[in-house]
């Protein structure tokens, strides 16, 4: 009974999860992951200060 017991949360959280990605349009969440990581590197890019002359890129 203690191994149901402990893992009932993750299994009801699996079935709900499965459930509702069949039923649902539910958004891609690794899509959504890589187009928040682009946007981010490209205002990384954007708002760095510029390299001086003697600096290496080490």
């Amino acid at each position: 009974m203690g191994i149901i017991k402990s893992c009932f949360s993750f299994i009801a959280g699996t079935a709900c999860g499965v459930y509702l990605a069949q039923n649902y349009k539910v958004p891609n969440v690794s899509k959504l992951v890589d187009t928040a990581l682009f946007m981010a590197s490209i205002m990384e890019e954007s708002y760095r200060k510029p390299k001086k002359k003697g600096e290496d890129d080490d």
